[in-house]
């Protein structure tokens, strides 16, 4: 924190340590610049201000040291606390962080003649060097590093902690600036919605309403952004709340980094925070078990970050390899195995080889969503037993798995909540619910294509013949169809199903005794039309009762059955 002694304490360092709260720091150093204009005694009085400023903060029993770049001053001493505290600050999860992915914020770009783009920055986690292909992001573009400096020196490699000025091979200069993101292929993902634990500064002018629009800062990106408040319209000074950050372009970011937020216009600091998740799933509504999930998120507990992890990235596809950058988890193996073992996260079998990592709460309520799914489609159409099963795989065409669709639905049939076949789903026990006036209907109906025989009315034709509910006629024809009382051979015509019991008993004596038919010796065996027998035999065809060979058939699997 710098401090000017001839000033002293000015707003502008009161926002500074603000922000310098925010990023969490385990130590820090404090210098009085600029000592060399004022008189010995006036500086105690300003160490004195500076020691009440930072009272309660992490830079409390910090070092606080008088320099002048004038007269040098005191340099020797800051670069001694400076080493110390560097000291302090890598020895917190040091290795951890150094074997983690590599990842750097840029914060500058430029080229050398020669050499091409070069970008530097901190590096935050990881190490890197020459030869490996790393990435871009926002935007995925690969590139190769060709060599890697640190302090102006070249060096093999640059790690966790350290400046580094990357010379980067396979990408312009215009493709890369300030704000973007250097890491390992395939660690980090942008996104415009990030997951937030979010504080408005004491010192801010007003409490933060939903919908807020402020300036959002991460890494070295400064970026527009909407807050949307998870539990309340308002966050007063002072107070800590969940919230959703909508983001005007994209951005990455990983568990527990830190952000800054500030006003759009004037540019001044009012809170900040900790990304809890940075590529999040709209929240519309926050339940109880999403706002005790986030604060799990927030937990020194690997295994419970993990577990959160699982739940709120149920939707997207989620893996092990997702732990580091979502909770902060980099013993992978370990944990989960511990989330399986505790059945916090379970395995679900799509197929004979392929099985997917779903969250047990989180499994349970898209199961829910599928079922209340189904009950608003029954209530919409009230005249069916099933619905198509193409109409409720497009009211769930927003997910990027659609193997939870399919789990989701094979777990509900195997409990008997629903039923299921090739190409409708429908509740166990939901159906129709007819007037008295339908029920009339359906009846007639049914004894109109019975009387029909071979030769039925159509549906148009059925539908001239109502004198009520002729706008019904279609889903009672669906209906019937769907008991079992008809037969629907294609989509405009209808059959009594003891009339198709009766060509199949009939059909089945002549292909025992010709082997194999045409179709039409076919027509003219049953006495119909073509616009009738054809209809017929390709839905024969289609149930496998016969089998098509060449231009004759011959009894199908289920017509030897």
């Amino acid at each position: 924190l710098v401090v000017a002694a001839n000033d002293s304490i000015k707003q502008q360092t009161r926002e500074h340590l603000d922000i310098l709260r925010f990023l969490d720091l385990p130590a820090g150093v404090i210098a009085l610049t600029k000592s060399d204009l004022v008189e010995p005694d006036w500086l105690e009085p300003v160490i004195e201000e500076v020691k009440g400023l930072v009272f309660e903060t992490f830079l409390a029993n910090a070092p606080i040291i008088a320099v002048s770049s004038k007269t040098g001053q005191g340099l020797d001493e800051l670069k001694s606390a400076l080493k110390f505290a560097a000291d302090v600050a890598s020895a917190s999860n040091r290795q951890l962080r150094i074997n983690a992915p590599f990842r750097m914020s840029i914060d500058r770009a430029f080229t050398i003649d020669g050499h091409g783009t070069v970008v530097t920055g901190s590096v935050s986690s990881g190490s890197a060097r020459a030869g490996e292909t790393l990435e871009i992001r926002p935007g995925g573009q690969a590139v190769r590093v060709r060599s890697v400096e640190n302090h102006d020196h070249a060096a093999e490699s640059v790690q966790r902690g350290q400046r580094a000025a990357i010379n980067l091979t396979g990408i312009q200069l215009d493709n890369v600036r300030r704000g973007l993101e250097l890491s390992v292929p395939g660690h980090l993902i942008e996104s415009q919605l990030m997951t937030v634990e979010l504080l408005l500064l004491n010192s801010a002018s007003q409490p933060l309403k939903d919908g807020k629009r402020v300036r959002f800062h991460v890494g070295t990106a400064e970026i527009l952004a909407t807050i949307r408040l998870l539990d309340r319209e308002e966050l007063r000074q002072g107070a800590t709340a969940f919230a959703q950050v909508y983001l005007n372009e994209p951005a990455v970011a990983v568990w527990n980094q830190p952000f800054v937020i500030r006003r759009e216009s004037p540019a001044v600091t009012i809170g900040g925070g900790r990304v809890l998740d940075s590529s999040a799933e709209k929240i519309r509504s926050a339940t109880t078990l999403d706002l005790r999930m986030l604060s799990e998120l927030t937990s020194s507990d690997e295994i419970k970050r993990g577990n959160a992890s699982a739940y709120f990235h149920a939707e997207s596809g989620w893996s092990a390899a997702d732990l580091p950058r979502t909770a902060g988890v980099f013993a992978v193996n370990d944990v989960m195995s511990q989330l399986l073992s505790r059945n916090d996260v379970f395995e679900l079998k799509l197929s004979t080889t392929r099985t997917m990592l779903i969250q047990c709460d989180r499994f349970q309520q898209f199961c829910d969503r599928v079922s209340g799914t189904l009950e608003k489609m029954h209530r919409d159409f009230p005249l069916r037993f099933k619905h198509p099963k193409s109409d409720l795989d497009a009211r769930f065409s927003y997910l990027d798995s659609k193997e939870l669709l399919i789990a989701a639905i094979q777990h509900l049939k195997s409990t008997g909540k629903i039923e299921l076949d090739a190409t409708s789903i429908g509740l166990t026990g939901e159906g129709p619910k007819l007037s008295k006036g339908e029920r009339l209907l359906l009846d007639q109906l049914i004894q109109r294509v019975r009387a029909g025989g071979l030769k039925p009315p159509t549906p148009d034709e059925l539908i001239q013949a109502a004198n009520k509910n002729r706008d019904s006629v279609k889903e009672l024809l669906r209906l019937a169809g769907e008991s079992g009382d008809l037969v629907a051979v294609s989509n405009d015509l209808y059959f009594h199903r003891d009339v198709i019991d009766a060509v199949c008993h009939q059909l089945r004596i002549e292909f025992e005794k010709s082997g194999a038919l045409t179709m039409s010796e076919i027509r003219q065996i049953l006495d119909t039309s073509r616009k009738f027998a054809i209809p017929l035999c390709e839905y024969f065809d289609s149930i496998e009762f016969t089998r098509r060979d060449g231009d004759q058939r011959i009894l199908g699997a289920f017509g030897t059955s």
